[in-house]
């Protein structure tokens, strides 16, 4: 059974999804401001966390930059105000996806199913890539160019191994939703491309590096590189 655990101050949204959590046959916990969510977090082991952004004591962010220090466990950040920027800060702490007050329960449930799906699966390839001096360890989701750490979110790392671990394959932006986000975003294909820029922008931080990430125009995205 996997368990998760739901972090809003708001009583009845958190009844309502626990309700239709346990429908799931899924082990709930709950916590109604950040530092309760923290506390929880180090006590038990979590399979997913849906993490409300405005609570007491503690926001969202910082219980998921607290969280990203320790623990890669999947996070769904709830956000009231769907502003872009609420969006983009919790992505790039780390968070996995994002839901937008007021959603539909049935939606949230979809993807919770799909990401828990989606770690449910082991993966029958190598933990670890070469490409020139570029590595990248699967076990660590960390990326070393000529042995310095590049800091990469979760989600980004995960982009990056997608498209290194099938060099010069071309993933249009629906690929890498459904591989990656394991759901329909309802046509909404720019977070694939703010993700890309976002990589590419940390990776050219290193001018020697050995490999790229080619745009193929009106189709989507490949790695180039030599695999050592």
């Amino acid at each position: 059974m996997s368990r998760i655990l739901i972090a809003d101050d708001n009583k009845d949204i958190v009844d309502i999804l626990k309700r239709f959590a346990a429908k799931e046959n899924l082990q709930v916990d709950v916590a109604y401001n950040g530092e309760e969510a923290l506390e929880l977090f180090h006590k038990n082991d979590y399979d997913l966390i849906l993490l409300d952004i405005m609570m007491p004591k503690k926001d969202g962010y910082q219980v998921c930059k607290s969280i990203r220090r320790e623990s890669m466990v999947p996070i769904i950040m709830i956000t009231a105000k769907g502003e872009d920027y609420e969006k983009i800060m919790g992505l790039d702490l780390g968070a996995d996806d994002y839901i937008v007050k007021p959603f539909s329960v049935a939606e949230v449930m979809a993807r919770i199913r799909a990401i828990l799906r989606r770690i449910e699966k082991k993966p029958d390839q190598n933990t670890s890539l070469t490409f020139g001096n570029m590595k990248l360890d699967l076990a660590s989701y960390t990326c070393e160019i000529e042995g310095q750490n590049v800091e990469l979110t979760k989600k980004e790392f995960e982009i990056l191994w997608t498209l290194a671990s099938n060099e010069n394959k071309v993933f249009t932006r629906e690929n890498l939703l459904d591989s990656l986000w394991g759901y329909d975003y309802y046509g909404d294909l720019r977070t694939v491309d703010t993700h890309i820029k976002r990589l590419r922008a940390k990776l050219a931080e290193h001018s020697n590096l050995d490999t790229a990430i080619k745009t193929i125009r009106g189709v989507g995205y490949k790695f180039e590189g030599s695999a050592t």
